[in-house]
């Protein structure tokens, strides 16, 4: 039996808890803000690295970014990730998730070429974009069976080159079976993340990590990368304003909940009038009152 070869996509992000949005012109301010590794992809490496546990094989972590990116790659190489690739270059400046999965898309052909790739793990999406656009974007563009807002993976068959997956939908949780190779994206909190060894840390430390441009990643159109392959544009960034009232607290006796159910329609048709019209118009009832009971 083969062992999976498996690419883990990874991204530096600026804590989400410390941007700021510049009040005049509406940019983000970036300055002072600490870069971390994307904590969706955490969870992502922590699935790569327990099939690595079970049946052994090889992981490369892959990034896309600027140099400094460098620091969440040897993050991943101190959590067990044997290889590391850095696709970096001046031309990506500016792409959106479009221009950006076609460069990690590029990458992964070329990391393929040297052993061919059974699974690709990315986590659900970045708290930087929130789109949760380049997972699927990159099994598009590879032709790779995708599966999304996986939470499990109780079985890998390198024999039958079969996977099965459980993944949560809007209606549920369902239960998948695809052919490898695939790409998996990775729901938050499936699995609590590993720490690293002292061992493991050393060896992040010095092993050097792959670098590549463009060309390198095997990309020779421009106009599907940076500014020129991105067709998002950006209108308008903005903070949310804080909401200058507060959480009230209605008391209720436990043996009585119709009357704390009614208090609470009653604070919520003060605040929201219009709400009693809707609840009329979809239950058929009169009024609000009526509707409800109906």
């Amino acid at each position: 039996m083969r062992a999976p070869y498996i690419v883990v996509c990874v991204k530096q992000v600026p804590d989400s808890a410390q941007i700021r949005v510049h009040p005049v012109t509406g940019t983000i301010m970036r300055q002072g803000v600490p870069a971390v590794l994307n904590p969706y992809d955490l969870f992502a490496l922590e699935e790569a690295l327990q099939i690595k546990d079970r049946l052994g094989g090889r992981i490369v972590a892959l990034c896309m970014g600027p140099p400094q990116a460098e620091a969440v790659l040897r993050k991943a190489l101190s959590l067990g990730v044997d290889d590391a690739v850095l696709v970096s270059d001046r031309a990506f400046a500016g792409s959106d998730t479009l221009a950006t999965s076609f460069a990690l898309a590029s990458a992964i052909r070329r990391i393929g070429q040297e052993q061919p790739v059974d699974l690709v793990f990315t986590g659900k999406q970045t708290i930087d974009g929130d789109t949760g656009q380049v997972g699927p974007g990159v099994a598009k563009r590879l032709g790779m069976q995708l599966l999304s807002y996986v939470c499990r993976i109780p079985i890998l068959d390198m024999d039958t080159r079969s996977i099965v997956v459980h993944r949560w939908t809007e209606k549920g949780l369902q239960v998948l079976q695809s052919r490898l190779p695939c790409l998996i994206t990775v729901l938050e909190g499936v699995s609590e993340g590993r720490f690293a060894s002292l061992p493991e840390m050393i060896r992040a430390a010095r092993q050097p990590i792959r670098i590549w441009d463009r060309q390198a990643a095997g990309i020779e159109d421009l106009t599907k990368i940076g500014l020129k392959g991105s067709p998002t544009v950006v209108g308008k960034v903005f903070a949310p304003s804080r909401r200058a009232e507060r959480a009230e607290c209605i008391g209720w006796d436990a043996s009585q909940p119709g009357e704390a159910a009614a208090r609470l329609w009653e604070k919520i048709l003060a605040r929201q009038p219009e709400m009693a019209g809707k609840i009329s118009s979809d239950h058929g009832g009169e009024n609000g009152q009526k509707g409800v009971s109906s």
